[in-house]
């Protein structure tokens, strides 16, 4: 699913998306399932914030002080996955989701979607 220079692929998904506080912020008051009807939006956009904090990190440290936060992208991207393969369909074989970097790319990828549907 890796498709091209990660940085690229991140700056055209995030684009749109609102400032890494005021994410963290809607992620954490949606925690609790009850309070919040759309449990994918929620892992979604907990997934797209840890990815951009990663990027954040990955830009600013060197890549072992970097390096957990990257870790964390990927385990919460994994969650993501996880509910799109039990609840939307998802197959992992034949979207070629492999590794962390095809993990990140399909982060990105539903992100862009989602975001591109709420703008219009």
């Amino acid at each position: 699913m890796t498709t091209g220079p990660r940085a690229a692929e991140a700056t055209h998904a995030y684009a749109t998306a609102p400032g890494i506080t005021p994410e963290i912020i809607w992620v954490v008051r949606h925690s609790i399932p009850r309070l919040f009807g759309d449990e994918r939006e929620f892992w979604l956009r907990k997934a797209a914030v840890f990815d951009r904090m990663a990027l954040a990190e990955a830009a600013r440290f060197a890549p072992e002080v970097a390096a957990p936060a990257a870790e964390a992208a990927v385990q919460v991207a994994r969650q993501l996955i996880d509910y799109d393969v039990a609840h939307n369909g998802l197959s992992l074989k034949a979207a070629e989701i492999v590794t962390a970097e095809d993990c990140l790319a399909y982060v990105r990828h539903e992100y862009f979607e989602w975001s591109q549907g709420r703008l219009h």
